[in-house]
C-alpha cells in the first residue's frame, strides 16, 4: 500500500511539473500479454505438467499412510502396546517426510516458485526491454501496469499499449529467428563450398596426374649423338660376327 500512494504522489508531482508541456501517458496489462506469448504458453505447459506429477507423488504417498493407519485402526486389538507404537511411530515420520516433500515443492521457496521464476524471468526481460524501447519512440512519460498493485478505477482503450508491446516483441522474436536460419543457411553454404572446393582439388590433381602420364607416353625419343649412333653400329656388327662364329 505505501509503495502503491508513493508511486502515485511522484506520478502527480511530475504531472504538475511538466504541466507546460503535457503528460503523456499510456498503460499495459502483464496478463493480457503474457496470455498472448507463444514462449509463456509453452513454459506454463511444463511448469502445469512438472506440478501435477508432483501433486500425484504426494497423492499417492498419503494415500498410502492413511491405508497404513486404517490397518492399524482395524487391526489394533490384536496387536501389542508396542506393536502398535512401532507403527505409530512409522506413520508420523512418513508424514513429516510428506509435509518436508510438500514444502520443497510447493513452498513459498519450492521448486515451482523457482523454476517459474527462472523460466519466466527471461520472458519478462523481454516485455521490459519492449516497454523501454516504445516509451522513447513514443515519448511516453508514464507506462503503468494494470495487473499491478496500483489500482485504475478508469482506463480508456485508447491508452492500452499492450498489443503495440505484443507487436514489439513479435518483431524481435521473428528477427532472432530469422537471423538463427540465416545462420544456419551459411554454414550450410559454406559446407558446400568447402565440399565444392576439395572436389574441385582433387579433379585437378587427377587431370594433373593423367597429363603427366599422357606426356610421358606421347614424349619423343631423345635424339642421339653421332658417336652414340657409332657405337650402336659397332655394337651391332660385333654381335652379327659372333653369330657367325
Amino acid at each position: 500500500m505505501k509503495k502503491s500512494f508513493l508511486l502515485i504522489l511522484i506520478f502527480f508531482s511530475s504531472y504538475f511539473i511538466h504541466a507546460q508541456r503535457g503528460v503523456k501517458i499510456g498503460y499495459i496489462d502483464t496478463e493480457y500479454i503474457l496470455q498472448n506469448l507463444s514462449e509463456y504458453n509453452e513454459v506454463k505447459k511444463r511448469l502445469d505438467k512438472k506440478a501435477l506429477d508432483w501433486k500425484k507423488e504426494v497423492e499417492e504417498r498419503s494415500r498410502k499412510i492413511q491405508q497404513k493407519r486404517e490397518a492399524l485402526n482395524s487391526e489394533r486389538i490384536l496387536l501389542t502396546d508396542e506393536m502398535i507404537q512401532e507403527i505409530e511411530d512409522e506413520i508420523f515420520f512418513e508424514e513429516e517426510e510428506l509435509n518436508e516433500y510438500q514444502q520443497k515443492r510447493f513452498g513459498p521457496r519450492g521448486d515451482l516458485i523457482i523454476q517459474k521464476q527462472q523460466l519466466i524471468q527471461p520472458i519478462q526481460d523481454q516485455i521490459f526491454n519492449a516497454i523501454k524501447e516504445l516509451a522513447k519512440s513514443k515519448k511516453y512519460d508514464f507506462i503503468f501496469d494494470k495487473s499491478a498493485d496500483i489500482v485504475m478505477l478508469y482506463s480508456d482503450k485508447r491508452f492500452d499499449l499492450s498489443d503495440q508491446i505484443l507487436r514489439t516483441i513479435s518483431r524481435s522474436n521473428n528477427r532472432s529467428k530469422i537471423d538463427s536460419r540465416r545462420d544456419k543457411r551459411e554454414a550450410e553454404d559454406e559446407s558446400l563450398i568447402d565440399d565444392k572446393i576439395i572436389m574441385s582439388e582433387n579433379e585437378n590433381n587427377e587431370n594433373i596426374y593423367e597429363a603427366q602420364n599422357e606426356k610421358q607416353s606421347v614424349e619423343p625419343k631423345k635424339k642421339l649423338t653421332v658417336k652414340e649412333l657409332l657405337e650402336m653400329r659397332k655394337e651391332k656388327n660385333s654381335n652379327k660376327r659372333k653369330v657367325k662364329d
